[in-house]
């Protein structure tokens, strides 16, 4: 195993500020020499450098990191005997309470490494669910994340488990006696995630029905949608003048945040800032946050954020684009997304041009926007660009009204974006409007007699 100097993980923390510790661990990162054919190419040293950013997440005192290159996966104990054995000595040594390992694990090769090391064990699944019990602030963020946590828990009860101080489980894998309990009987779990998925179902529908009564008001949506900590907050904030949470963190954005801006030639958007994603996301928050992203799939535009500047920035790339073929937003409707390369600002001269190489060489419908959500750099060019797309999908209609047809008038305002209004020499309007298909058609069902010739 190849362990990192306590000084190297260090620098891994996001603030100057007393850290709360919630105990001692250790982070492993067990990884295939070989990875999956077509799949993102990661690093070992990024991929452990993640993992210990994930454990900083929820205030970890990180005490120790290694990484164990694989040949096979063990069936019980995911690692081979003598690296399970040496990890047990260098808990023993640390005084480590809790191990994180940087991969799934079975329920069985869980327990056998908690048996092995006398200490909790906690997967990248159940260290990604702990995070966002932390962030959940909402009543809807909160019951996703118990949705999601209990799915997980439920193949990881054990009948000998019976009483509080060995169950696993919780909203988290962290506390000891006292912690708030969740049943430990499979059946009650069902039972509670059946309350859930009802509750959730009633999310969907109020959520449904915002989307509707925005509709009427016709207003594109943009979302933003990126690998957690890819700057879409702080690019929020920038455009909307808002204040979202921005941090230095892993998944400090849970719950979507609305707001509306208006583009350089009037045509106003609602702006939409989603929870972040990540590699290995697992499927029980995608599930589970489902009600949540809809916001992503109802989008006129998608505005995919990337940290330009990571190293595994391709790599992210693929992983968000994982979750939106999950979503249903397949290879046939990208013409909805605008890749956003944020933080150039963090760029040297050399990396900057080479940046701006690869864009250029994009083609011209598919170029990326180079951004920087700290200085401003960009923005008005991002902001022309969701107009230009934005313009492409939507029908230019003109129409000659009466003067006195304020009712028509105030329709089409309700209904389309008016983007030129005159009043000609024989006291009639022309209206110039622009309409998405689905309006395109009740305004040429409602004017029939005023539409002019373009």
């Amino acid at each position: 195993m190849k362990p990192r100097r306590r000084e190297e993980i260090s620098k891994g923390s996001r603030t100057d500020e007393p850290r709360a510790s919630t105990g001692r661990a250790m982070v492993v990162g067990p990884y295939l020499r070989s990875q999956k054919a077509g799949g993102p190419i990661r690093s070992p040293q990024a991929r452990i450098d993640e993992a210990v950013g994930l454990a900083l997440a929820i205030d970890l005192d990180v005490v120790e990191t290694g990484i164990v290159t694989l040949n096979e996966i063990r069936p019980a104990t995911y690692l081979g005997k003598g690296k399970v054995e040496e990890i047990a000595g260098l808990v023993k040594a640390h005084d480590i309470g809790l191990v994180v390992m940087d991969c799934a694990l079975s329920p069985v090769q869980q327990r056998n490494l908690e048996k092995a090391w006398s200490a909790k064990v906690l997967d990248r699944t159940g260290l990604i669910l702990e995070i966002f019990g932390k962030r959940a602030q909402t009543k809807e963020g909160v019951l996703q994340v118990e949705l999601a946590h209990l799915n997980y828990q439920k193949s990881r009860l054990v009948r000998s488990w019976t009483h509080l101080e060995r169950q696993r489980g919780g909203f988290g894998f962290l506390g000891g006696p006292g912690e708030t309990q969740i049943e430990a009987d499979r059946r009650m779990i069902e039972e509670r995630i059946a309350r859930i998925e009802t509750e959730l179902e009633k999310v969907k529908k109020r959520r449904k029905l915002h989307r509707a009564s925005r509709a009427r008001v016709p207003y594109p949506i943009a979302a933003l949608v990126g690998y957690t900590n890819a700057g879409k907050s702080t690019l929020f904030n920038r455009m909307t003048r808002a204040r979202v949470l921005e941090a230095d963190m892993l998944f400090a954005t849970l719950d979507p945040t609305l707001r509306a801006i208006d583009l350089p030639h009037g045509t106003r958007v609602i702006l939409s800032d989603t929870v972040g994603f990540i590699s290995e996301l697992p499927t029980m928050l995608v599930a589970a946050f489902r009600a949540t992203l809809e916001e992503v799939t109802e989008a006129d535009i998608i505005l995919h954020v990337r940290d330009i500047a990571h190293e595994d920035s391709e790599a992210q790339m693929q992983d968000v684009q994982e979750v939106l073929k999950a979503l249903g937003i397949d290879e046939g409707r990208r013409d909805r997304v605008i890749e956003v390369w944020n933080k150039i600002d963090t760029l040297d001269a050399t990396a900057r041009t080479r940046i701006e190489n690869m864009a250029a060489r994009v083609a011209p419908d598919h170029q990326p926007i180079l951004v920087s959500a700290l200085t401003g750099e960009g923005i008005d060019a991002l902001l022309g660009a969701i107009e230009d797309r934005l313009a492409e999908t939507r029908i230019v209609i003109n129409l000659v009204l009466d003067g006195t047809d304020g009712a028509g008038l105030s329709w089409l305002h309700r209904n389309t974006e008016v983007i030129a209004r005159t009043t000609r020499d024989d006291g009639k309007l022309a209206v110039t409007v622009r309409a998405d298909p689905a309006k395109a058609g009740q305004v040429r069902a409602r004017f029939a007699g005023a539409i002019a010739l373009s």
